[in-house]
């Protein structure tokens, strides 16, 4: 169907553009779309003659990335709609297909958040009951929840109902227009390779969507659409109480929390995670806990951002009385969590400084219950490569095993199979980016459990006349300080970014990389794009080779740590500092100072050039 272009005459508003792949692409666009506002997008841009947009939309294809398929919601094959979840369903179907002889039964779960966009009627609702008709239309028992649901429900899911995969439509943290597409395998953790890879290959091998696939009315009807809602729910609040270990406590505590759910589907649901450990419910911000594609009182729906997005929490907490806020993002995964210090500031953590807290509090509940010292033996922690080596220092203070991996939830989950398979106990996981696995109830970061958890050990702290402030420095004074910084440049250019990361990788001549940088000095340098690491006697990263992302990490002379890499969901370079300091008393404003000055040689000597093209915000 797709050669047939000498056709286009009859079937698009004007004749070919020349351009025999974007003909083709188009060709295939008009005939296979059946939803009228996306096939208008693409009629409108041909009468237009905007062929470059054409291009840009048609001639490519989402690729996996940290969190699966994102992009921005609208027509073209490079885009989020109705169309493209077809055919990564389609995909999907002909990859679980071969793996699973079983699939029909086994089944996969379906689930998504609140995201919507009038102008393409592509809501996550909507996408996500014509993934379920993909597989419906091949007889696969589908587990479609009947409502909006936190994206660890589907992890959760596949694990609890046995299902052989599962699909979450949400694009997260990302701006409005975004949504996305993401993968869990049978253990529960985000697809890695080579199931992306696969899929993606099963993707191109079946985009001609099948007769059955525009049936979004199918999951009503169908005997094979099951919904889970209920019993995954009570189950996942029954399976949280194994996190939960202070609760004739939490009833009496004095302290009163604020939550905001950031306009998506967190409310509810950490609602009922408090009630569970026995607390009463956190104050909710009125204007952000209800469901809004619009995200309208933010100016991005992030609560990494801080205390800009978070406005409205620290204004409702002073007026309530509370010291505590706490902020899931739209899918709920990912947790922001503020404290008002004595002198009545507001102090917002860093995803690195909550992992410090959360690290102890996990090991220490763990040492009340399991005192013999062989036990600690058995317990794991984790870290992705770019997050604080805070854990790393526990480890080597406490004797447990820690274990680093790639960026993104997806080699971390992956990574806790494998050491769960080997009797280890997960305790704690995490990403800088305020993303944490609090137990092993997910095997993906869980902004709801978190979020009691972090009330729980605030309220202990608090009955030991403690705050987090306090003992995150108590941590630090045993386990040495650990200063981070986290910072990024906006760049929609990929031409851009491509010349800033050859540039490091042929500083002083072909592959030669800096030597220092402003006039620090460079001891180590890992590149997982190309597999190099001079640290290594081999010269080869010990981390998997990541070759379609970039990312470099410089070690300086001085103790610093600090690496370069491109997002995998936003047109970001992010670049992470960390200055780690050994147990006992630091000047921590000198450590701060050095760190700033480290961070800004490295945007000035190895961004600068490109400063046109990039636009700075600071985390």
């Amino acid at each position: 169907m797709g050669d047939h272009v000498g056709d286009l005459n009859a079937n698009l508003p004007c004749h070919s553009t020349g351009d025999p792949q974007l003909d083709k692409a188009i060709y295939q666009w008009i005939t296979w779309d059946k939803n009228p506002r996306t096939r208008a997008q693409v009629e409108a841009l041909l009468r237009d003659g905007r062929l470059d947009e054409l291009r840009r939309r048609l001639c490519s294809r989402m690729s996996f990335g940290t969190a699966g398929l994102r992009a921005a919601m609208g027509a073209g094959f490079a885009l989020i709609n109705d169309l493209t979840v077809i055919q990564s369903t389609q995909g999907m179907y002909k990859y679980l297909a071969k793996c699973f002889p079983d699939l029909e039964s086994r089944g996969l779960v379906v689930g998504y958040d609140t995201r919507g966009q009038e102008a393409s009627s592509c809501s996550s609702e909507r996408l996500g009951k014509l993934t379920a008709a993909v597989m419906l239309s091949k007889d696969v028992l589908v587990y479609l929840f009947s409502s909006y649901v936190p994206t660890p429900f589907v992890p959760y899911a596949v694990k609890k109902l046995g299902a052989a995969a599962g699909v979450m439509i949400t694009a997260s943290h990302n701006p409005k227009e975004d949504n996305g597409y993401k993968v869990y395998w049978e253990n529960g953790a985000q697809i890695s390779s080579p199931h992306d890879k696969e899929i993606l290959r099963c993707i191109e091998e079946s985009t001609e969507p099948w007769a059955e696939a525009w049936n979004e009315n199918l999951p009503d009807v169908s005997p094979l659409r099951r919904d889970p809602l209920e019993d995954i729910c009570r189950g996942y609040m029954e399976d949280l109480k194994s996190v939960c270990f202070h609760r004739e406590l939490n009833t009496k505590t004095p302290l009163k929390f604020v939550h905001s759910a950031f306009h998506g589907v967190g409310h509810e649901y950490v609602q009922q995670a408090f009630r569970v450990f026995g607390f009463p419910p956190p104050i909710p911000v009125p204007e952000q806990k209800d469901p809004d594609p619009e995200f309208s009182t933010v100016s991005c729906p992030n609560p990494e951002e801080g205390e800009s997005v978070l406005e409205l929490s620290l204004r409702l907490a002073e007026k309530e009385g509370a010291r505590i806020v706490l902020a899931t993002d739209p899918d709920a995964d990912r947790l922001a969590v503020s404290e008002q210090c004595d002198n009545c500031e507001w102090r917002v953590f860093t995803g690195n400084e909550l992992a410090a807290l959360l690290g102890w509090w996990m090991l220490f509940n763990w040492r009340e219950t399991h005192p013999d010292p062989a036990d600690t033996q058995r317990v794991c922690m984790m870290a992705t490569t770019v997050s604080s080596k805070i854990l790393q220092a526990f480890a080597q203070v406490e004797g447990f095993q820690y274990e680093e991996t790639l960026p993104g939830f997806k080699w971390t989950g992956n990574k806790i199979h494998e050491l769960e398979k080997q009797g280890k106990v997960v305790l704690f996981a995490f990403e800088e980016s305020i993303g944490f696995m609090c137990g092993s109830v997910v095997r993906d970061k869980d902004g709801v459990s978190a979020a009691v958890v972090v009330a729980e050990m605030a309220a202990y702290l608090h009955s030991k006349n403690l705050t987090l402030s306090r003992q995150l420095a108590n941590i630090f004074e045993i386990y040495g300080t650990h200063i981070s910084k986290t910072s990024y440049v906006v760049c929609r250019d990929p031409p851009t970014i491509k010349r800033i990361f050859t540039r490091l990788r042929n500083w002083e001549g072909e592959a030669a990389y800096p030597k220092s940088c402003r006039g620090y000095s460079i001891s180590h340098i890992r590149d997982v794009t190309t597999g190099y690491d001079s640290s290594q006697p081999n010269q080869k990263c010990v981390l998997p080779v990541t070759k379609n992302s970039q990312m470099v990490t410089f070690s300086f002379q001085n103790g610093i740590v600090a690496t370069l890499r491109t997002s995998g969901t936003e047109p970001k370079i992010k670049f992470y500092t960390e200055f780690c300091a050994p147990p006992g008393k630091r000047d921590i404003s000198s450590m701060e100072e050095e760190l700033c000055k480290v961070t800004e040689a490295l945007v000035e000597e190895f961004l600068e050039p490109d400063k046109n093209n990039l636009t700075r915000r600071s985390v």
